[in-house]
């Protein structure tokens, strides 16, 4: 029987690296040189473009790239009501090489997300771009906003409401992202993926450590983003996928995080009710497959396929450890797809455009060779 819904055998995690047009077009704007209608147009003629080569290089689904989008997750929470963007004096972590662009976000009211959210109109001009050739959508996970607002940093000061109400922040989010997810819903989005590098950290001895310093329980903080997660689930159509991702961290080709799975692996695996878990697997920074035991019947998405560096896997490698993996989860319930994004921030990862390409193929052919059913 063929396999029909997302995840698909052969998946990625969404975004593409961008045309140099696009980053040239991006910063003329941010200098007041090109006005938002040329962008947006611009934008429009470059997903068109990346659309088709999604479908001639094999892929089920389409995603935008990410190309409207400066950041994988501050574009878009800092579009949340109540979110304030603000400049920093450091990132939030520390990435192992080149460091991204200094910015935050701060909570300075209620959360809630906004009807001209415009995370909708790029939905709604993916859509009008890709017809019916089913589409991927991303969003931050609703842990993000809480892990760079009151976790990641030293000195947060909750709002007088979420002083008093302390509950109420976590009820906030998960009805913030429910919004989002009916809003996005009612577009017509059946796919759509949750990124998160927060169990990233959690999967980290030394972060976990430097947090218990702080007096933070991580295992407490990670059980309310677990509730959170399925809160939101809870109001999920039936038709709907909503998928997780876990990441290390992707910049430059670079990471902040290491650590296997185990430390988070019952919490997350055996109890976050997402369709589907896309997880990091490309180097021995994420540990072995054992953790994947707490696994339910939901899809894995094994991130064998590294998105930081363009020489290309060993076919034969990369299907030595979809068996090992096997041990845990069976086949039917494993996919393939690259480990993280091609370009996480507008800056992209150290490759060219055609070595991108050559490991979306890679996925492919190994994702043909051994499930054969798409």
């Amino acid at each position: 029987m063929a396999h029909v819904n997302p995840p698909y055998r052969a998946d990625v995690v969404g975004s593409f690296l961008r045309p140099k047009e696009l980053l040239e077009a991006r910063a003329a704007f941010a200098k007041g040189e090109l006005d938002r209608a040329s962008l947006t147009a611009l934008e429009d003629k470059l997903i068109a473009d990346l659309v088709k080569k999604q479908t001639a290089n094999g892929l089920k689904a389409v995603t935008d790239g990410e190309f409207r989008r400066a950041f994988w997750h501050l574009d878009f929470l800092a579009a949340i009501g109540g979110i304030k963007h603000v400049k920093a004096e450091a990132w939030s972590v520390h990435f192992e090489g080149h460091q991204p662009k200094a910015e935050t976000i701060v909570i300075v009211d209620r959360l809630h997300f906004p009807k001209d959210h415009p995370f909708l109109e790029a939905y709604d001009r993916l859509k009008a771009i890709a017809g019916d050739t089913p589409i991927k959508y991303t969003i931050p996970s609703p842990s993000m906003l809480h892990l760079i607002c009151a976790v990641r940093e030293a000195n947060y000061k909750p709002t007088e409401f979420y002083a008093a109400n302390p509950d109420q922040l976590f009820e906030d989010l998960a009805q913030t992202w429910t919004d989002a997810m009916l809003a996005l819903y009612e577009r017509g989005c059946r796919y759509l993926q949750f990124d998160d590098t927060s169990w990233g950290e959690f999967c980290s001895l030394e972060k976990r450590g430097a947090y218990a310093a702080r007096g933070i329980d991580v295992d407490w903080v990670a059980r309310r983003y677990c509730e959170v997660i399925n809160k939101v689930l809870e109001k999920k159509p039936a038709d709907l996928t909503v998928t997780i991702h876990i990441c290390r961290g992707n910049f430059r080709s670079t990471w902040f995080s290491s650590g296997g799975y185990e430390p988070v692996a019952e919490i997350l695996f055996a109890n976050c009710n997402v369709d589907g878990f896309f997880l990091e697997y490309d180097s021995d920074r994420a540990g072995t497959f054992e953790p994947l035991r707490f696994i339910k019947d939901q899809t894995v998405v094994l991130g064998l396929i590294t998105s930081k560096f363009p020489e290309l896997e060993n076919k034969a490698d990369v299907k030595a450890r979809i068996e090992e993996a096997t041990k845990y989860v069976p086949l039917n319930q494993l996919c393939l797809s690259p480990q993280c994004g091609f370009s996480s921030t507008e800056e992209g990862n150290i490759m060219t455009e055609e070595e991108q390409w050559a490991k979306v193929r890679l996925v492919r052919e190994i994702a043909d060779e051994v499930w054969g059913d798409n």
